[in-house]
């Protein structure tokens, strides 16, 4: 059943990834850097997508781009090495 899900979210996952990479290339070399995190958030959402799949890399991504905001400290903000908390009971 695994084998069946890869395959099936494998494009899904290639996807992401290419969206992530042409934004990295053609669209943030455009706009002034002003990223508050280390690594990058692209870097992060690449890190997040190949580390836990497409579902569950989007869903950390998304939670990282909600922090980037005016009044946030910003810093150091890896990937975690295992999912726990409030994602793992959605996921």
């Amino acid at each position: 059943m695994k084998k069946v899900l890869n395959i099936i979210f494998y494009p899904l996952k290639l996807l992401a990834l290419l969206l992530i990479y042409l934004y990295k290339i053609l669209i943030s070399p455009l706009i002034p850097k002003s990223c508050k995190f280390k690594p990058s958030c692209s870097t992060y959402g690449i890190t997040a997508i190949k580390r836990f799949g497409v579902f569950e890399g989007i869903f950390l991504t998304a939670k990282r781009l909600i922090r980037c905001r005016p009044g946030t400290r910003g810093g150091n903000d890896y990937v975690p090495d295992n999912i726990k908390g409030d994602i793992k009971w959605i996921l």
